[in-house]
Order: C-alpha cells, then structure tokens, then sequence
C-alpha cells in the first residue's frame, strides 16, 4: 500500500446498506472495505433493519450504525428534521468524524446527515446514484426530491457522480453550479476475483441461456420483457430465459407465463425470485446472454458482473449505460420492444452460429469462445477496480480538507441566498439558524469535550501484538 497524503475518518451516511442489497449497497460495501484497506477509519450510518439494530462490527472492522429510525417507503426513513441531531454529533463526535460522505438522492437519512453536519461545520461529500427527470413525466416525487435536493448541494463542499450522464442529469436537476461546487465523474466497479467466467457451468445444455436480473420494477423495464420473452421464444425454440430478481411486478411475468402455453414458457422460464449477492456469479455463469431492458440507469453494476463472466450483453441504450462497456461487449437498443427484439434476436443468431460451428468442430471453435470469454473478463477488470475507485475519492477527501471553505453561520446563509434565491433561499437560511441553534444547545447540555471516544480495536490489537513481543523477548 502506498503511504497516504493524509489519513481520514470518514461517515458514510445513507439510508442504502446492507442487509439490503443492490448497487448503491455494493458501491458502500467496497468502498468502505478498499478505504480500511488504504488505512482510513470509515464508519456507516444507516437505519435500522429488523432485527439488525444498534452497533454492528463487519468484516475488517467496519463499524456500522444501524439506528432506530422509522422507514416509511423502500428502505427510506421518516424525515426527523431536527430530531436525529443531537444522536448524529454524538456519533461524529465519538468516533472522531473528520469527513462526511452521503450517498443518493432518495436517501432522507443522507440529506438530513449532510445538513446536520454543514451545521457543525464538518466538510461534505456527496455521490449520486441515479438519474430522474426535471420535469413531472416521472411524477411528482421526482420534483420534490429535486427540490429536496437543490437545498442540500447549496452547501456541500464536493460532488461525486457515478457516470458522465448522471453528471449532466444532476447539474440540470439540481441547478448545481459546477464552477461553485467540483463534480468528479467516479465510475462504479466489480470484483473480479468473485465475478469469474466458468461455460461448463452453463446449464440447461444445448440451449441458448438468457439472463435477467433486476428488481421486478417498472424502470428497470420489465413491462418490455414480458413483450419480448413470447416473441423470442416463439422464434427460437432453443432459447431459456433465466430471470433472478424479486418485486412487484412478478406476477406481471407469472401471468404471461400462463398466458403463452403453446410456447411452454412454464418450462423456458426460470423465474428465481430473490437472488442474495453471493449466488450472483452462479447464477451468470449459466448464461451465454445478459439482457438487460431498463428505462433509466446512471451505470448499472450488473452489466459488467455479467461481462465479467464472460455474457455478451444487450441493453437498452439509456442514461449512463452506453459509457460502462466497450461496443464488442455489448449490443444497444433504443428503449421499446421492437429495437430491443432486434439487439437480442442477431445477438441469438450470433450465439446459434457459434454453437454450431462448436458442434462440428468443438476444439478449436470452442477455444476461440473460451478466449473471448476470456477476454472479456480481463477487460473488464482492467477498467473497473475498486481500489481505483477507492483511489479517487481519497483524492477527493484530500482536495476536501486542503480548500476547506469559511463554515461560519453568515457564510452559509449568504451561500443559501446566492443559490437558492429569495424564496426557498429564505427557507433554507431559516432551517439553518434552527440547526444552528439546537447546536449550541446541545453543545451547552452535552460538551463535545465530555462525550466519550470509541475505542480503536485495531490499535489494541497491535498494541497486544507488541505486548506478546516484549514477554517473549523477556
């Protein structure tokens, strides 16, 4: 490892982390993991999840705050307003927080964490996850969470997004400045090491494997797939469909199943449910297609575990996902039924011709396949790596703390006018001289000075790694 500019204590804040699971999680989970690994302290808070409560130790240390907070809707808490204050700096202060990071914007416990620590004056990071519309065509919760939003970047010290089209979604959204505020483009990654091609486990055999996995949800298309999967296995009768993934709109997928008898669906339609991360990559390796129908996507981790295990991908061709794979890798598809049939059915042809020329003369055509699953998983791990990724936000918690701002209540109000302008600029100075004022009170009541500090595990281990050491040599 190489030495480090300097060492940080960094909260990652969300209301996204496991036991839950999806891409937002799996982006904590390695980061925080490659930041122990670099020799920075990092500690997460989230909310509660059932039985998952209070203070957890995962692997390598990771301290994770699972704290009793109200979920209203898809992992997202009740907003608190100015009630999780006083336990937030209890946490920020015992366990030495130097840095804030807070992730996606439908995370209210982020939002609420970020305005809490603006007020103490702890520098702010913050990554986006995910693209929304400016307009109402996504409804009014994408409005509001804009709204939301704009107030929170007013005051945040840098910004990370996953992809150069969450960049541009984002500065348009939340009218973020980007001369006032850096935004630095850090893409997601995959584990290669976990996410390794394998074609003997392909399985059913003599047939064309067709992967999904998602969350049964309407963007991520699946009112496209049940259009598709009839049609394709009408015309293919040597394709499987193996779907993974668990949502509301499963039965959407039963019923199409029974509704399309004559093509047997019942039978080449694997429907998985729930998938845990773990069995991911058992689940891939079967596959010789990844397809992939989504509405909007700022990245998509699963198309490069898919890549990684050497799947040809097919996806629709929106938001961020033309960026994450190079064009041998991946077939693009404008985002309705007949452009994405298209993609799939010369993709299908592609793999029936291969398959046959495999039949006939099974060592060198399955050789040259074998390479090219090969390849495709060496370059995806040539490209994407999370210590890399690791790397880069490191250097922005550095530039951070060299160009730290004046964190006075006036210079935070006077940036709330600027950018917010007269009306919501007014309610976001309002909302802030409340914070600031529940801050002296808690200052006052409970002393920075009086909190204890958490002890650092690591630290006592050495120091009885040393102790050992010096009764030996006695």
């Amino acid at each position: 490892m190489s030495p480090l500019s300097s060492s940080h204590t960094v909260a990652l804040v969300c209301d996204f982390f496991y036991p839950n699971m999806g891409g937002v999680e799996m982006h904590l989970w390695y980061l925080s993991q490659c930041l122990l690994a670099r020799g920075h302290k990092v500690v997460v808070v989230t909310h509660a999840y059932g039985d998952r409560q209070g203070v957890r130790y995962m692997t390598n240390n990771l301290k994770v705050y699972y704290l009793p907070l109200g979920v209203a809707y898809d992992q997202v808490i009740f907003p608190t307003l100015w009630a999780f204050f006083p336990l937030f700096r209890n946490i920020l202060v015992r366990e030495g927080v130097t840095l804030v990071h807070g992730h996606q914007s439908t995370s209210t416990l982020s939002g609420e964490c970020i305005f809490y620590a603006r007020t103490m004056g702890y520098p702010v990071v913050y990554t986006d996850h995910s693209l929304f519309s400016v307009s109402l065509e996504d409804g009014i919760a994408s409005v509001v969470i804009n709204k939301i939003l704009e107030i929170t970047l007013a005051d945040v010290d840098h910004i990370i997004a996953v992809s150069k089209a969450c960049k541009s979604n984002l500065l348009e959204r939340a009218r973020v400045d980007g001369g006032r505020v850096p935004v630095t483009v850090i893409p997601n990654a995959v584990d290669g090491s976990k996410f390794t091609p394998d074609p003997s486990k392909r399985y059913p055999r003599d047939t064309i494997n067709i992967v999904v996995l998602s969350r049964l949800v309407h963007r991520k298309g699946i009112n496209l797939l049940t259009q598709i999967i009839p049609i394709v296995c009408d015309k293919f009768p040597q394709v499987h469909f193996i779907v993974g993934g668990d949502g509301p709109l499963r039965a959407m997928l039963e019923r199409m199943c029974e509704k399309h008898t004559r093509s047997d669906l019942h039978h080449r339609v694997e429907l998985l449910g729930t998938v845990a991360h773990c069995n991911v990559r058992d689940v891939l390796v079967r596959g010789h297609l990844f397809l992939n129908c989504s509405f909007t996507e700022s990245f998509c981790m699963a198309l490069l575990e898919a890549a990684s295990c050497g799947l040809f991908v097919v996806s629709t061709d929106v938001g961020g996902i033309p960026e994450v794979l190079p064009p041998s890798m991946i077939s693009l598809a404008k985002p309705n039924a007949e452009e994405v049939l298209r993609a799939l059915e010369e993709a299908i042809l592609i793999q029936a011709t291969e398959q046959k020329a495999s039949s006939f003369c099974s060592s060198s055509a399955g050789e040259k396949e074998l390479q090219v699953i090969r390849q495709r998983h060496s370059t995806v791990c040539a490209m994407y790596s999370w210590p890399e990724v690791a790397k880069s936000a490191e250097r922005v918690y550095d530039q951070v703390q060299a160009n730290r701002r004046d964190d006075t209540l006036l210079a935070r109000l006077r940036r709330y006018a600027i950018v917010l302008g007269p009306t919501w600029g007014l309610l976001a100075c309002l909302l802030a001289v409340c914070m600031h004022l529940l801050w002296c009170l808690c200052d006052f009541v409970w002393p920075a000075n009086k909190i204890e500090r958490c002890i650092q595990f690591k630290e006592e281990e050495e120091d009885g790694e040393e102790e050992e050491e010096d009764q030996k040599s006695r």
